[in-house]
């Protein structure tokens, strides 16, 4: 979930990504067994993740925050907009985690990017 407002809660106000599990499995899918005409040529990006922070309740619930810095660039031709340019998208991450059995799993993710409100275009390699 990638909502423009960080004071809301899924389902209220607008998001930019706001993926249930279904929605998740179909963007997976997508990206990775079609042509995808808005990653071709393929996005290249870097993580860097740091700042990471947890909050177990002993119950077999956790809360993880994190920071988060995706470096992105799409090689391309010399006359193509958008195209051979660094982007650089700070966040701010949360992760809200189940214990089941001996693994953890990721029950909601939200990422806050730096620059929510603002024009964004060509993030199907966020989630």
């Amino acid at each position: 979930w990638v909502p423009i407002d960080p004071a809301k809660e899924p389902g209220q106000g607008i998001s930019i990504i706001s993926d249930d599990r279904k929605r998740l499995h179909e963007r997976v899918f997508r990206l990775t067994q079609t042509p995808v005409l808005d990653q071709n040529p393929p996005s290249r990006t870097m993580r860097l993740v740091s700042n990471v922070e947890v909050e177990a309740d002993g119950a077999g619930q956790a809360r993880l925050r994190c920071r988060q810095l995706i470096t992105e660039v799409r090689p391309g031709g010399l006359g193509q907009a958008g195209l051979n340019v660094v982007r650089l998208f700070p966040a701010s991450c949360e992760y809200r985690l189940r214990r089941d059995g001996a693994r953890w799993k990721i029950v909601q993710k939200k990422v806050v990017l730096l620059d929510s409100d603002q024009p964004h275009y060509n993030l199907s390699f966020i989630p």
